[in-house]
């Protein structure tokens, strides 16, 4: 199997939508986030889930994580609620390194091994032109991994 066998079409964002447009197809979709592209379809980050999780629950908590014990249960279910006009471009790092892609060729083995050695749960599949192709999470590549025997 293949990197072009296994790949599925995901959504994605681009830079400039809002936060709550990425948490929004994040859960609709069950995924550990998004690729992030720019106007021509080219990967330029992933977006993980934990690093929208960062930019809103406020940086005191994350300091003083025993400050979340003042906070009663209503109002600490609500925290997510506030991402206000924080865009996509916000919550990547300052000096994001580029995004783990493989190509359609690549084997499950290469995919496995990149996605380790990224500790991404999320890879771009990109053509010569690096155009996405399509996307391979971590739950779909194990899945392949699992069906996957020797001699098939």
């Amino acid at each position: 199997m293949r990197a072009g066998d296994i790949a599925i079409n995901l959504p994605t964002v681009r830079p400039s939508d809002p936060v709550a447009k990425a948490v929004r197809l994040m859960v609709v979709n069950r995924l550990p986030g998004l690729i992030v592209v720019d106007t021509a379809d080219r990967p330029v980050a992933v977006l993980p889930g934990t690093q929208v999780l960062r930019l809103v629950i406020p940086g005191s908590y994350q300091n003083d994580p025993t400050l979340v014990r003042t906070i009663d249960e209503v109002h600490a279910d609500l925290f997510w609620q506030e991402p206000g006009s924080l865009t996509v471009g916000d919550c990547l790092p300052d000096g994001a390194v580029s995004p783990a892609t493989v190509t359609p060729d690549a084997t499950l083995l290469e995919i496995a091994i990149l996605m380790a050695r990224k500790h991404s749960p999320l890879l771009a599949v990109v053509d010569r032109a690096r155009v996405l192709r399509g996307a391979i999470t971590l739950e779909r590549l194990l899945t392949s991994l699992a069906v996957t025997g020797p001699g098939d």
